[in-house]
């Protein structure tokens, strides 16, 4: 099962004095969050930690302030402890923080904000790999600014499932047209079995995002959807956080 947490911007600076602040962040997390340049940067950075620690506590029981992040030598971080068997992806984007959340499958997660204009399309999809940069080509402008957002989230969401991040090129891979039964990514650089294997999906979460989710493993059985705008989510805080 996997979990997918939301968290508008309409209830980010709520939500954050309910968990607690910048108290439950560790003293390296204080210090990053001192070098932003921004009040977004760090606002979304704090959202985003409280977030995952949150999501992270309401699978397994464990207090918010008890989890740790150290990263992998590609800079992905994993829960600590990690007794619990959890892993977990996060992504944010102006007006939207997201977090998923498995029983230990390999997941990355990625939403971004639109609208897209024409230009920065072009742009984006001169990544992208020969058969995707051909779909795109074949569409209407309309169809093709919604599908190169969707191919840009979905090609995020992997290389965060495998824990690169973007150190790989986006063109060294490709998933299947829109029109395929399902969603599917060819990787030369992965076993096949290990392609087939992943599962996506696709979401409009609100009328100005798109999100994919990506966990390792086949279907994941039912994703589990908590969206914090809704009250009766900020109020499950409290359960959580013991506040």
């Amino acid at each position: 099962m996997t979990d997918l947490w939301l968290l508008p911007e309409q209830v980010v600076d709520g939500f954050v004095e309910r968990l607690g602040g910048e108290r439950l962040l560790t003293a390296e997390e204080r210090a990053r969050l001192d070098r932003m340049l921004t009040e977004r940067q760090r606002r979304q950075f704090l959202a985003g930690r409280l977030l995952c620690r949150h999501a992270l506590s309401a699978r397994t029981g464990h207090p918010p302030d008890g989890w740790r992040f150290p990263t992998t030598p590609h800079g992905r971080p994993e829960p600590r402890p990690g007794r619990y068997g959890v892993r977990f992806s996060v992504s944010h984007t102006d007006g939207l923080v997201a977090c998923a959340v498995t029983d230990g499958r390999a997941c990355g997660v990625d939403v971004e904000h639109q609208p897209l204009s024409l230009e920065s399309a072009a742009h984006v999809a001169a990544f992208f790999a020969p058969a995707e940069r051909a779909e795109l080509a074949a569409l209407p402008r309309a169809e093709r600014l919604d599908r190169t957002r969707e191919l840009w989230v979905l090609k995020e969401a992997y290389l965060k499932g495998l824990g690169t991040g973007m150190r790989r090129n986006l063109d060294g891979f490709s998933f299947a047209s829109r029109t395929a039964a399902r969603i599917t990514v060819h990787d030369p650089q992965q076993p096949p079995a290990t392609g087939s294997g992943w599962w996506f999906e696709l979401l409009r979460p609100t009328s100005r995002h798109t999100l994919a989710l990506a966990v390792r493993g086949g279907r994941p059985g039912e994703v589990r959807r908590f969206d914090l705008a809704d009250p009766t989510g900020l109020t499950a805080l409290n359960a959580v956080s013991g506040v």
